[in-house]
């Protein structure tokens, strides 16, 4: 087909329609409610249905793949806008445990993955992808976006399924948080294991319909410059497009430099973006951005990748590999069952299954349905595992990126083996030194601090 710029208004307005649809599922149908299925998902999935990949009812372009590889870029480039600068000792002193918790857990997986690919899958299909094992930490721990960024790097690396494998993966990982978690509530529950017993009854209503109502509704963002000059929305794209604009040409040019070294493009919109906050910091303009109106913009952007992403997923290539695949998901699963039923329990004293609940949804699907989850058992945040999460992420959030950028190009350089014994030995070293005495968390603003 003939490319113009009102092909990608044709394909934003027909996955608009995609998501309007699945805001009202989401509203109205029960069983969509206790699934936590986001609009985001179930227009991709209806995308995919009926969209170039499926029934072809639907006139989406030629160019769906396409638009996940550039959101990604959009996504990488808030990320040094919208982060709080918190020193890190504070950070290992206050949630040492949740942090080397979540750090290894999700180093682990990458690790763990990869080893089972190589180890077991290779064994029974010999004609496998080196990377195939990457697809389950790409997928479960990254979310839709780190499949977006994955499945970029190997198509430029010469893997083109990578993406449609990832992408599904990711999907698969959204259900299985959702359902497992779910099950795994009951079961504590009954057994007594919460510290706030609840239900799914008394989840509040707009967590179940994704509608807000007035007397609930926050601000998402703040004005911080006067529209007379510029729309503050406006100001706010244009850092994130520029440093996202700026990622793409870097990576251009890399290529053409180094033909046998492909940078992604999110991951130079990354480093852009870091460059930049740290000019806005000499200049003290940094008090113009609002991480709350940036996370709105990364948020959109993440939204859209999801609907994108699975209605770009290719059948066929997941036909192909329904076996090794299904074989994935399962070790993946197992892999965070014994995180949640094993290790935390006797990792964590204090509110152990409020944090292990919260692990398994981020470690499966998303923060979204890991926030989901957490407010059954503990509607109030009374464990104060949301904040300590937030907190936490902060140094994990740079190890993520550099495996999400150096993973593809260890893999396909042959160092497979390199990247899986580093992540599996770091995410274990994690494990046992946080979980020494010296490691403290300290409960409310000045109150005392307490052992786990």
């Amino acid at each position: 087909m003939n490319f113009s710029p009102w092909t990608i208004v044709t394909d934003l307005g027909v996955m608009s329609i995609l998501f309007l649809i699945g805001v009202i599922l989401r509203a109205k149908v029960k069983v969509v409610q206790e699934l936590f299925l986001p609009a985001g998902l179930i227009a991709g999935i209806l995308g995919l249905i009926f969209g170039p990949n499926g029934l072809e009812l639907l006139p989406f372009s030629s160019l769906i793949g396409t638009y996940p590889s550039i959101l990604i870029a959009f996504v990488f480039a808030s990320l040094p806008f919208s982060s709080e600068k918190v020193p890190f000792r504070s950070v290992t002193r206050r949630v040492g445990k949740m942090w080397g918790y979540s750090q290894a857990l999700m180093l682990m997986q990458w690790g763990g993955g990869m080893l089972f690919g190589l180890l077991i899958l290779n064994l029974i299909w010999g004609d496998l992808h080196t990377g195939f094992g990457l697809m389950l930490a790409s997928g479960f721990a990254g979310g839709h976006g780190t499949a977006a960024a994955i499945g970029q790097a190997f198509d430029g690396l010469g893997w083109d399924e990578a993406a449609s494998l990832a992408m599904t993966s990711a999907t698969v990982g959204i259900v299985s948080a959702i359902v497992g978690g779910l099950i795994l509530i009951k079961w504590g529950t009954r057994n007594g294991h919460t510290g706030f017993i609840t239900d799914f009854a008394q989840l509040p209503k707009e967590l179940k319909t994704g509608l807000v109502p007035e007397e609930n509704r926050q601000s998402v963002g703040e004005g911080t410059v006067s529209s007379i000059s510029i729309d503050p929305l406006a100001f706010h794209v244009t850092l994130v497009g520029l440093t996202a604009a700026a990622g793409y040409y870097l990576s251009t040019l890399g290529s053409q430099w180094f033909p046998q070294l492909s940078i992604p493009a999110f991951c130079c919109a990354f480093l852009v973006a870091l460059l930049c906050m740290k000019i806005m910091e000499w200049t003290k303009s940094d008090r113009y951005v609002d991480k709350k109106m940036v996370n709105r913009i990364s948020g959109s952007a993440t939204d859209i990748l999801v609907a994108f992403g699975v209605a770009s997923i290719k059948l066929p290539i997941v036909v192909k590999y329904a076996a090794p695949l299904a074989l994935l998901f399962i070790f993946g699963l197992l892999y965070c069952f014994f995180f949640f039923k094993v290790l935390g329990p006797r990792y964590f004293k204090e509110y152990w299954f409020e944090r292990c609940i919260f692990s398994w949804g981020w470690a499966t699907g998303t923060t979204a349905m890991s926030i989901a989850l957490l407010r059954i058992v503990d509607p109030d945040l009374k464990s104060k595992t949301l904040d300590d999460f937030a907190l936490a992420y902060i140094p994990m959030a740079p190890v993520e990126i550099a495996v999400v950028t150096l993973s593809p190009l260890l893999i396909i350089n042959g160092q497979h083996w390199l990247f899986t014994s580093i992540t599996i030995l770091v995410g274990i070293a994690l494990l046992v030194v946080t979980n020494m005495n010296r490691f403290h968390r300290q409960t409310g603003r000045l109150g005392t601090e307490k052992n786990f």
